[in-house]
């Protein structure tokens, strides 16, 4: 049975940040909105399978770790070989609760309408909506916004069979811990898994093609990651082709190298990428088409080749972040109701749940050389502030990158605990166009991790110091402006 609905201004569909961010914004420009999900709760998947369970075990891994870091080892932190899954996360099911809880709040109050059910287009402007009874509801929608999130990725050549070769979806219904695992691709979701893991007294290997894993960050970001997994007992192995992953049928997961090398563990995580959800979605029947990637592409309003259609989050790619996506979500309705630009600030920052965290904002050290410029560097490791050492969090470091001058800030990247929540200082700093020397003459609480940004600036204003002397007096100026002061000058 089909039932029919009047035109909505807005309809999205899918509810995770990106679908949550259109609906609101277009809920506050007083349009009659309908948001589309088909998980039983709103929310998205990622409440269900992703960032919420993987967070809550990591918050769990942490909290042993540092229990037993904090006290100098006064007290050890032991646990059964069978120590089930579900004792880790004993949570879970009260956070997913409360964040369900708050996003269908939020949703209500701005008069959003909510459909359970899969979509589907009909047309270019009508889709229809079946739910778990087979009932059909066609609605149609002035603008439509595809937020239909993503899964990870079955290569061809591994059978995820969901027991002991695992994806990211599927890795935490594990019945207990495993006392070893393999995790094939080192991206984001791999290293946040390996680590915390690692941490948690699983014998953990990392393997990949590419040299090292999360290519796209800085090395010195990386390498606080390697060293801190390194210590917790992790092992990561670069140049390693996997050519296929099986289970034995007994007690092993065998991973063969095209090497010729055969590694073994109790359990497999695949995490080689994700792909966009559209295939359910009958897009050719709204003139829509993937590209070679399996992706939708939109221009910088999220909008697609059909201009009443946009497409945020995992539909359109990298960089794949709910704080991207959320973006996208108010940049598409922004323009979709307003034909103009987005009013947003458009800096958005990254955060990664690795163990250590690591965040970045803004313009990156090589990005700036790379246009050309030479940019002065504030570097701070953790074991220089009071903080961290109280804390037991000494591994980490902070790095500010400011133009030739030193006097603009443009880029804050950070590896260590804490990471992305100090991130948002050095956002706002941005956002505000403020002056390194904020971080300076500005009074901070001591002792605290956020000391790390004063120490830095610090360091970028002595450098500026000491070459505008050296320009002062005629001096050479045969300076590497690429290098960092040592923390000995301060």
């Amino acid at each position: 049975m089909i039932f029919a609905n009047p035109a909505y201004d807005v309809v999205i569909i899918g509810s995770g940040p990106a679908g949550q961010n259109a609906a609101l914004e277009a809920a506050h420009r007083d349009a009659r909105v309908l948001i589309v999900e088909q998980e039983r709760h709103l929310g998205g998947a990622c409440v269900q399978y992703g960032t919420i369970p993987s967070k809550t075990l990591r918050e769990t891994a942490l909290t042993l770790t540092a229990f037993q870091r904090r006290s100098g080892d006064a007290y050890r932190i032991s646990h059964d070989a069978q120590l089930s899954m579900s004792s880790l996360m004993r949570r879970l099911d009260e956070v997913v609760r409360i964040h369900q809880q708050t996003t269908a709040s939020c949703l209500s109050m701005a008069n959003v309408e909510h459909a359970s059910g899969r979509a589907s287009f009909l047309s270019p402007s009508e889709i229809v909506i079946e739910n778990v009874r087979g009932e059909r509801r066609v609605v149609s929608g002035r603008t439509i916004v595809i937020a239909t999130g993503s899964r990870p990725r079955s290569p061809a050549h591994i059978t995820i069979d969901h027991e002991n070769i695992l994806d990211s979806d599927s890795i935490l219904s594990m019945a207990y811990l495993p006392r070893s695992i393999v995790v094939v691709g080192s991206g984001v979701i791999a290293c946040e898994y390996a680590s915390t893991f690692s941490c948690l007294g699983v014998s953990v290997v990392m393997l990949d093609k590419w040299p090292a894993p999360m290519g796209f960050l800085e090395q010195e970001l990386v390498d606080v990651f390697l060293n801190q997994f390194s210590r917790s007992g992790g092992e990561f192995r670069g140049h390693c082709d996997v050519a296929e992953c099986v289970w034995d049928g007994v007690s092993a997961v065998r991973v063969r190298l095209v090497s010729g090398e055969t590694v073994c563990a109790d359990k497999a995580l695949v995490a080689l990428g994700r792909v966009a959800n559209l295939d359910f979605l009958d897009i050719e029947r709204a003139g829509l088409k993937e590209n070679d990637r399996g992706l939708l592409d939109v221009n910088e309003f999220c909008q697609s080749n059909v201009p009443h259609i946009y497409a945020v989050g995992d539909a359109i790619g990298p960089p794949a972040l709910a704080s991207a996506s959320m973006e996208q979500g108010r940049r598409a309705v922004c323009h979709a109701l307003s034909g103009a630009a987005s009013a947003g600030l458009g800096l958005i920052p990254t955060g990664i749940y690795t163990i250590p965290e690591i965040a970045m904002v803004g313009q990156t050290e090589t990005q700036v050389i790379s246009r050309g410029e030479r940019p002065i560097i504030g570097h701070v490791q953790f074991d220089q502030l009071a903080r961290a050492h109280i804390m037991a969090s000494s591994q980490g470091m902070l790095k500010l990158v400011a133009d030739s001058r030193g006097e603009k800030l443009l880029g804050v990247q950070i590896a260590g605990d804490g990471a992305t929540e100090l991130i948002h200082m050095g956002q706002m700093a941005i956002l505000g166009r403020m002056p390194v020397d904020v971080f300076v003459t500005s009074i901070f609480n001591f002792p605290t991790m956020a000391e790390a940004y004063r120490l830095a600036a610090l360091q970028i204003i002595q450098t500026r110091e000491r070459f505008a002397g050296e320009h002062q007096f005629g001096f050479p100026r045969e300076h590497h402006l690429l290098q960092s002061i040592s923390a000995g000058s301060l």
